[in-house]
């Protein structure tokens, strides 16, 4: 039997993006994660090695995870189904793999591109 050991757990917000970033790259329809800031309306895509950079972490008064995604999406894929599929995955990632409670998952979808 397992004994409980008192105590606090943290988990980091850069641990908790890069866990956000995985399961958003396994999901379909997403290209890539892309900066939040959009220069000259263009997105740029991050390479998988900095996806942090594409999801900001927040957490409310009473410690619930809120966490935005910029995204970009392949061509011809459903922009509403892709986004609402993406935010029960990474939800769920989050509650089930880290024990995190989570309010919201935002998906900002900053481009579409054609997957090579």
């Amino acid at each position: 039997m397992a004994q409980n050991i008192p105590g606090k757990l943290t988990v980091a917000n850069d641990v908790i993006a890069d866990m956000a970033g995985y399961a958003a790259l396994e999901s379909y329809g997403v290209v890539g994660m892309a900066d939040p800031t959009l220069r000259d309306g263009i997105a740029k895509l991050l390479p998988n090695n900095r996806l942090r950079k594409g999801i900001e972490i927040s957490k409310n008064d009473e410690g619930k995870i809120c966490a935005d995604l910029y995204i970009v999406v392949e061509h011809g894929t459903n922009l509403a189904e892709v986004s609402r599929m993406l935010a029960e995955k990474v939800a769920y990632v989050l509650q089930d793999s880290a024990q995190l409670p989570v309010e919201s998952v935002d998906i900002h979808v900053q481009g579409v591109k054609i997957r090579d």
